[in-house]
């Protein structure tokens, strides 16, 4: 039998939002940072965490385009149908104490790690 997924699971994430879920085509309004931009400093913050320039949570907290921010990014607990389907999947996919790559939601693009 495989593993037992769990019913919840704790992550914290860092959110930049950008003016085009997925289905609209580019040329939105130009005060809005685009997916491709946003995507590009999502990188930027996955590198700076990996080579342990930064940390999660500062950088969570100062960048992060979600509520979440003044909490580190924290989420706190949640289970399935709670979050955006991508988002969630990427969550119940990662190991506690891993990162994910960029994940894309009608949000923005996110980073995610799993922390309980």
């Amino acid at each position: 039998m495989g593993v037992a997924q769990p019913d919840k699971v704790r992550c914290s994430h860092l959110l930049v939002k950008h003016n085009q879920p997925a289905a609209r085509p580019p040329g939105g309004g130009e005060h809005h940072t685009l997916q491709r931009e946003a995507l590009d400093l999502i990188q930027k913050y996955i590198e700076q965490m990996q080579s342990g320039e930064e940390e999660f949570e500062a950088l969570a907290s100062q960048f992060s385009d979600c509520s979440s921010a003044r909490n580190g990014g924290d989420l706190g607990l949640f289970g399935r149908g709670q979050m955006q389907k991508p988002f969630e999947d990427a969550s119940f996919a990662l190991k506690v104490g891993d990162m994910s790559g960029p994940v894309f939601t009608d949000s923005g693009v996110h980073v995610i790690l799993r922390t309980g």
